[in-house]
């Protein structure tokens, strides 16, 4: 993981061009809202409460435009966060693990959760889904759990871990070679946050830089041609770090397709906050 300062620094010696130049000047300070954008560490464990949703239907609809794909992540275990969470869509895809506080019914393990729509309410953190919340539940007691319908809880962020399954790239339906290009990552490993994304063709240095459209998505109009490679900036704390994916879509890529990038992000961002840097909850 290279210091942010550091990041910085390097950046503009790697870039060839006047608007490279440009580009490493903007995402440095795009990588600077967003770490001041964070009020407290990933780590801490915070109070609040949780709510479910009875259907499906909001969560396959999710701001953070998963669609309904989010019902297939992490075993339908997902849910809406608050605006300090979805943090403008750079939250979709974290994971968290929750636990309700009522001991009774609940059980000390709790549920791990990944992030895929906006909780719009101030009255819980997060809404679950439904499979989720009754995950919460000690053995046998999952239908005590759902009658309560809004639970105190605890939860901190957590690595997220696809196992065997790397980080890919779903082009969106609006896209229309070769004039617009819109994506979205799925399975993203680990404990960081996408804060920048480069695209080129494969073999060129001729970098260009996507934007976020909404939650997930990241766009541009200026689409090279040939099979493209990626390189992302993932941050959390105060760390940042280059990921590059060589070679992810394909010449003749799709809309609707999803490409695997050959690569995981599994790292877990350093941060200054050490007094709640705790592994286990007692």
């Amino acid at each position: 993981m290279y210091p942010l300062y550091k990041y910085c620094n390097i950046y503009p010696f790697i870039s060839h061009t006047q608007a490279q130049t440009n580009m490493a000047v903007y995402l440095c300070f795009l990588l600077f809202l967003v770490i001041s954008y964070v009020s407290a560490c990933d780590r801490c464990v915070h109070q609040s409460k949780a709510a479910y949703f009875s259907a499906s239907a909001p969560l396959s609809a999710g701001a953070c435009s998963y669609r309904s794909l989010a019902l297939s992540f992490n075993g339908g275990h997902v849910a809406a966060g608050v605006p300090s969470l979805y943090r403008n869509g750079v939250g979709c895809g974290a994971c968290f693990q929750i636990r309700c506080k009522n001991q009774k019914v609940c059980s000390s393990g709790g549920t791990k959760i990944v992030l895929t729509d906006l909780n719009r309410s101030n009255k819980t953190d997060f809404v679950l889904s439904d499979s989720a919340f009754m995950a919460m539940a000690r053995n046998g007691m999952a239908q005590q759990v759902s009658k309560l319908g809004i639970v105190d809880i605890e939860y901190k962020r957590v690595p997220c871990d696809y196992k065997s399954q790397n980080l890919s790239v779903r082009v969106e339906q609006s896209s229309q070679k070769p004039h617009y290009l819109a994506i979205t990552f799925l399975y993203q490993g680990g404990q960081t946050d996408i804060v920048a994304v480069d695209i080129a063709q494969v073999g060129s240095s001729n970098w260009s830089y996507l934007s976020r459209n909404n939650g997930a998505v990241w766009d541009t109009s200026l689409v090279p041609a040939g099979p493209l490679q990626f390189r992302l900036v993932v941050t959390g704390g105060y760390d940042g770090k280059w990921v590059w994916a060589k070679k992810v879509l394909p010449a003749n890529w799709k809309p609707g397709g999803v490409y695997s990038s050959d690569v995981q992000i599994s790292d877990i961002a350093q941060e200054g906050c050490s007094t709640c840097d705790i592994g286990n909850w007692n």
